[in-house]
């Protein structure tokens, strides 16, 4: 009873998985045009996803490259604005040492004279400093006639004082003269200035006598005689000295030691002719 029982139950399960064979093999038959379809038309879809998705993140990817480079070339720009802005105060600050060392050696070259230090602070229309402004006046005992120099020599006389500044007018300006001499020979000329022809780096020397040895090359200071500037300050070189039409007088051209296209300091010396002349008339009727 019990054998015949098995073997209905295995000969059922036979039939059973026959069965789903059968109906696999069928359904897998009728699925397949289906399957082949539907694969026709999402495999173009994936593959048109794939690369649009590919195409995004590698724009993406591309965006955030980019980002990152203008970042640092920003970066890059601003530690160049900042090396470019040092190296000037660099170049300003060399520069500005550099004149004040040729102050100094000024200095010392007339320390026979008290001087004062003073930076241009305004200038009139133009190209040359002919006629400027400095920040030192009266307070800091600034006045009238007092000389100036810069640059290796004179620039000019302080002709205006205020409390806190002072004017002067430079040996360049056409109003300008000034009592000279030869330092080699002491003879005397004057020399004046002339804005026109200062473009060609120049003034005029006049008034020297035929018989003088003013040449070429010779160093023309201040005269003793000037009623205003003090003597022996140097005002540059002498250059085409000639014989004039008439005959009894000599004249030619001076090449200033001072540059009046850039002043930026002075010294001021507080030392005044007239006092100087003053005390050596005390004197001479002290001893007489």
């Amino acid at each position: 009873m019990e054998s015949k029982r098995s073997k209905y139950i295995i000969t059922g399960l036979t039939v059973f998985c026959v069965l789903l064979i059968g109906i696999t093999s069928v359904t897998d038959s009728w699925l397949e045009p289906l399957r082949s379809a539907v694969g026709y038309v999402l495999i173009p879809i994936q593959s048109g996803v794939n690369k649009v998705g590919l195409a995004a993140f590698n724009g993406i990817s591309d965006y955030s490259k980019l980002k990152d480079a203008l970042d640092e070339n920003q970066q890059l720009k601003d530690q160049i604005e900042v090396l470019v802005e040092d190296n000037n105060r660099l170049q300003e600050e060399q520069f500005e040492l550099e004149r004040l060392r040729q102050l100094y050696e000024l200095d010392q070259e007339y320390l026979q004279y008290n001087k004062v230090g003073a930076r241009v602070i305004a200038k009139d229309s133009g190209d040359w400093f002919q006629v400027f402004r400095v920040n030192k006046g009266s307070a800091d005992g600034i006045r009238v006639n007092m000389n100036v120099i810069s640059g290796g020599g004179l620039v000019g006389i302080v002709t205006d004082v205020g409390a806190n500044y002072a004017t002067v007018r430079a040996i360049i300006d056409d109003s300008s003269e000034v009592g000279a001499m030869a330092m080699q020979s002491g003879d005397g000329c004057m020399v004046a200035g002339d804005l026109k022809l200062y473009q060609q780096g120049r003034l005029r020397i006049t008034d020297i006598s035929k018989d003088s040895d003013i040449k070429d090359g010779d160093k023309i200071v201040t005269s003793n005689i000037s009623s205003r500037f003090l003597p022996g300050i140097l005002i540059g070189y002498a250059a085409d000295i000639s014989i004039d039409s008439n005959q009894l007088t000599k004249s030619g051209y001076l090449i200033p030691v001072a540059e009046f296209d850039s002043l930026q300091e002075v010294l001021i010396i507080t030392d005044l002719k007239e006092d100087m002349t003053d005390e050596q008339t005390v004197e001479g009727e002290g001893a007489s």
